[in-house]
């Protein structure tokens, strides 16, 4: 018994169905693109988040804990900027250094129960979407606040 083929093979094409994947592609490819680059540019700003507000934990922290003599506001200020130079991405500068963080202390060495305030703002510039978007909507400003009492 010899089987009868209906049709055409499945794997040969049409001539004006050769470059259809193509094309298809081609339109494809900047969305996702966009896509991926939205993802990267926003967990980078989630990191460079995370990292500000543990630098002014970690400040505020060095300001308020029992020693003698008291940690100066410049002192809380290093130990924030060092925190943002060693973790902070910063992808418009490629020194290891952190200006644009801007560190601001309030109640430094205080006595005992009084608040200490520590502020680091921080002015995320992206990788790619963040330029293209910047001019519309202004560049994407960061500020971590933690306020704790002295020991």
């Amino acid at each position: 018994m010899k089987i009868r083929r209906l049709g055409r093979h499945p794997l040969k094409r049409s001539r004006n169905q050769t470059g259809a994947a193509l094309v298809e592609f081609a339109i494809v490819l900047p969305l996702l693109l966009l896509v991926m680059f939205g993802i990267i540019e926003f967990s980078l700003a989630l990191y460079d988040k995370v990292v500000i507000t543990n630098a002014s934990r970690e400040a505020a922290r060095a300001g308020i804990v029992l020693a003698s003599p008291k940690a100066t506001t410049a002192q809380i200020q290093q130990v924030a900027t060092n925190y943002c130079s060693n973790y902070l991405i910063s992808l418009g500068s490629s020194a290891r250094t952190c200006p644009a963080a801007n560190v601001s202390v309030s109640g430094a060495q205080g006595t005992f129960g009084n608040p200490l305030t520590v502020t680091v703002t921080y002015t995320f510039t992206g990788l790619v979407l963040g330029s293209l978007i910047s001019p519309i909507t202004g560049p994407l400003a960061m500020s971590a606040t933690t306020t704790m009492n002295n020991e």
